[in-house]
C-alpha cells in the first residue's frame, strides 16, 4: 500500500479531513485524530484504536500492524507498515479508528447507512 492508497482510505470515512500534526499528515474527524501518515518515517501510518482491537489487529496481521513505541501503543496507537499493508487490512482498521474518535452521532448514522 502507497501513503496516498492510505490517505484515500482515511479520506473515504465520513467528514475526514486532513491536516498536520508535528510535521505530518494526519485525519481527523470533527478535529480529532484517527490516523496518521508519517510517524515514524515515511515508511508507516498509525491508526488510533483501543488496546483489544490493537491485539485483534497485531495477531491477525503482525507483518502489518505493530503497536506504537511507549505509552501511546499501550492506548491502543497503532503502527501500520506500509509496504506490507493491504486494503483489507487496512480498511477495517481505519474504519475502527474513526470509529473511536467520531461522535456518537455520527457513528451511529455511518452505522445505520452501512
Amino acid at each position: 500500500m502507497t501513503a496516498g492508497e492510505f490517505r484515500s482510505l482515511a479520506l473515504g470515512q465520513p467528514e475526514a479531513t486532513e491536516s498536520s500534526h508535528m510535521n505530518h499528515p494526519d485525519f481527523r474527524v470533527r478535529g480529532k485524530i484517527f490516523a496518521t501518515l508519517g510517524a515514524p518515517n515515511h515508511a508507516w501510518g498509525m491508526v488510533k484504536l483501543t488496546p483489544e482491537q490493537q491485539r485483534r489487529f497485531v495477531q491477525a496481521e503482525p507483518e502489518v500492524f505493530t503497536p506504537v513505541k511507549g505509552g501511546w501503543g499501550r492506548r491502543g496507537c497503532t503502527n501500520v507498515h506500509l509496504a506490507a499493508a493491504t486494503d483489507d487490512a487496512v480498511r477495517p482498521a481505519l474504519i475502527a479508528a474513526w470509529r473511536n474518535v467520531a461522535p456518537k452521532r455520527l457513528a451511529e448514522e455511518h452505522e445505520a447507512e452501512a
